[in-house]
């Protein structure tokens, strides 16, 4: 009996005693482990609003150093490019050469500019101040016309060479073949979209060349892209022209010239952003599209393999 009793006392101590360390292990280890995922998840917060923070003081200072250059260009810049390069440039086309004389140079230089991959932009803007609105935009896409039809027509005798080289570039390369896939309609939407888009339209004249883009609709895009940029740059001419005018041709400008310069300064600035973003986004659709269209494991075949050239692809018997 008393042996009984005895073992019944050590059991009871027993399992006191595993009651008390189950408890002590619950409170020491398993409770930390909630503790411990809390921690961590409020310290991935802290990183989180830290990093936020230093985004926010960069995207500031980026910002600031964005403003004073823009100051330092307005104050200093602006006046050394119409003292040094605006007026004499003008005062340069009334006295060198004629009106009919200097409209064939600046045909000339819009229409070679784009061969050698130089902007043609200053051109454009010549020709706004010289000329205004009416023939100022004859002039412009007449040379420009000029300009997109010699680089394709060059590109042509180098298809290969070009071929090879955009292999470099395999996201540009599979915009490009967007572009010349389709139907007659659908190749002279993507090339207006390709001219009112940031891509580079020297070199997108001969890039082209390489797809199965044919040359009447390319033409007729090219020449319907250009037609918002003609407008914006024979305006922007004509406003430095005016501001030129203003500041060192003893010119008043009355209220109503001043509220209509501001106005059209402000519809210009949206005009060019609002065919920026609609042509980024009409070339992300068309990408888009491709992905998920017939052509998608062609396509992604290899890393980069764009399709064969027009000449290249086989034919088949008859």
């Amino acid at each position: 009996m008393q042996n009984s009793s005895e073992e019944s006392g050590q059991h009871s101590e027993n399992s006191v005693h595993h009651v008390k360390e189950d408890s002590e292990y619950v409170r020491l280890v398993i409770s930390d482990e909630p503790r411990a995922a809390e921690a961590d998840i409020l310290q991935s917060q802290q990183d989180t609003r830290s990093k936020s923070f230093f985004r926010w003081i960069k995207a500031l200072a980026l910002f600031i150093l964005i403003l004073a250059v823009i100051l330092i260009f307005i104050k200093w810049g602006v006046p050394f490019l119409f003292e040094k390069v605006l007026i004499p440039i003008m005062q340069w086309e009334a006295t060198a050469f004629g009106r009919p004389v200097l409209a064939i140079v600046l045909i000339a230089s819009l229409a070679l500019f784009p061969v050698f991959l130089i902007p043609s932009g200053p051109s454009m803007w010549l020709a706004g101040m010289i000329f205004g609105y009416g023939l100022g935009f004859v002039i412009i896409m007449v040379g420009t016309t000029i300009g997109m039809v010699l680089p394709y027509l060059i590109g042509l005798l180098f298809r290969d060479h070009i071929h090879q080289w955009l292999k470099r570039w395999p996201q540009k390369a599979a915009m490009l073949r967007l572009a010349g896939e389709g139907s007659w309609f659908h190749q002279f939407r993507i090339v207006a979209i390709f001219r009112v888009s940031p891509f580079p339209y020297t070199i997108f004249n001969y890039a082209i060349v390489v797809t199965s883009m044919r040359f009447w609709p390319y033409l007729c895009g090219s020449i319907a892209g250009m037609v918002p940029e003609a407008f914006i740059y024979i305006y922007s001419g004509r406003l430095i022209r005016t501001l030129a005018d203003v500041k060192y041709g003893n010119y008043h400008l009355t209220t109503v010239e001043i509220v209509y310069n501001i106005i059209s300064f402000i519809i210009a600035v949206v005009t060019t952003i609002a065919f920026t973003v609609y042509a980024k986004r009409a070339l992300k659709e068309l990408e888009r599209g491709e992905t998920n269209g017939e052509e998608t494991s062609a396509s992604n075949h290899s890393s980069f393999e764009m399709n064969k050239l027009p000449l290249e692809t086989k034919r088949p018997n008859t």
